[in-house]
């Protein structure tokens, strides 16, 4: 293995997107661990995360990471280089946001699941590229609604489970976070361009995530791995995962269960 993806909230972050907390709060180095693993494999770390770059980027240097994917893939940072990866939406006069806020799509989601969506507060503000929200809708469905509106460049993806809610969600049970991004941004393709110019093969590669965004990356590496609290979050996750020869589901949660994934495949290889 050369090089190793990880998933920032619900995967190598515990409870409050603490490294030191396991998911119940309790201390817990084994995240650590991880990354430690990782540095003395000589394996890259690669964060690719849903949230905003002046996050991603203090992450990776906490991380001693050269390379991250912010904002679910929309641009993938290696070595300062900027790759965006949503196609016809790029930034100008106005960021790829302001251009998807002028476009009404945003309205239109939180218009046609008000109850069951609502904007991600206070994470939602200071992006570049995708809207943030949280609650509990069907993605798929959501696509459909977006393409028959005339926003087929658009999409909403599913980034995983969240737990912060206002009262106007209070009737929802197991939320999760979604990004409306352009069609082409993904996590997956944000990995794949890092492969490409690190000239990785996908049997070099492990993925760790927790969500069906980190699952889709199954596709270009050779292993990836969720951890086991993506399966409490999400009722659909194990059969989901299952689909993919090449997924397997930590018995560990969290950090943990990255520290599973990494000495698990170490040790395989």
């Amino acid at each position: 293995m050369r090089c190793v993806y990880l998933d920032l909230d619900g995967t190598l972050l515990g409870q409050g997107a603490s490294l030191f907390h396991d998911g119940e709060g309790k201390l817990s180095t084994m995240g650590v661990k991880a990354i430690e693993a990782c540095h003395r494999a000589e394996l890259e770390i690669v964060i690719i995360s849903g949230r905003r770059e002046a996050q991603v980027r203090e992450d990776a240097r906490l991380l001693g990471a050269t390379a991250y994917a912010f904002e679910s893939g929309a641009c993938m940072v290696t070595d300062e280089e900027r790759d965006w990866l949503t196609d016809d939406w790029m930034p100008g006069d106005l960021t790829i946001h302001e251009q998807i806020e002028e476009s009404g799509a945003g309205n239109l989601l939180l218009d046609h699941y008000a109850g069951r969506l609502e904007h991600h507060e206070p994470w939602h503000t200071g992006r570049e590229v995708s809207h943030l929200y949280r609650g509990r809708v069907d993605a798929a469905e959501a696509n459909e609604l977006l393409s028959s509106q005339g926003h087929d460049s658009l999409r909403l993806c599913d980034n995983g489970s969240v737990h912060h809610r206002t009262d106007d969600l209070s009737g929802v049970d197991h939320l999760r976070a979604y990004h409306l991004v352009p069609k082409g941004a993904s996590k997956a393709r944000a990995v794949s361009r890092h492969m490409q110019i690190r000239g990785l093969s996908p049997s070099d590669c492990l993925s760790v995530g927790d969500g069906r965004e980190d699952l889709d990356i199954a596709t270009v590496v050779g292993s990836t791995w969720i951890v086991a609290n993506a399966l409490e979050a999400d009722s659909e996750m194990e059969a989901l995962a299952l689909a993919h020869p090449n997924v397997r589901i930590a018995e560990a949660s969290h950090g943990a269960g990255v520290y599973e994934a990494v000495v698990s495949m170490l040790a395989e290889h």
